[in-house]
């Protein structure tokens, strides 16, 4: 991981989760493995929750009717264009 990765991956960490806005801090998810600029922040639920959870059956995501893009275009425009 680069610094570059570093700053960017602690900056997604200290924002809400992206399903079920539960407050900072978060896990990074990675979309793709190693691509470090695509992460997304979950709560450890909607991250590795075996209910609710991406790698589990994702219940939370579809109530909230999300998925990793929308989830995504949600981080970027906190991240750079939220002020």
């Amino acid at each position: 991981m680069t610094a570059a990765e570093h700053d960017h991956i602690t900056r997604v960490k200290s924002l809400p989760c992206s399903v079920c806005n539960a407050a900072p801090y978060s896990d990074a998810h990675e979309i793709n493995q190693g691509q470090w600029f695509t992460s997304i922040p979950l709560c450890v639920d909607c991250h590795t929750g075996s209910k609710n959870g991406i790698h589990g059956r994702k219940i939370m995501w579809k109530i909230m009717k999300k998925d990793e893009l929308s989830c995504l275009d949600e981080t970027i425009r906190k991240l750079f264009y939220t002020r």
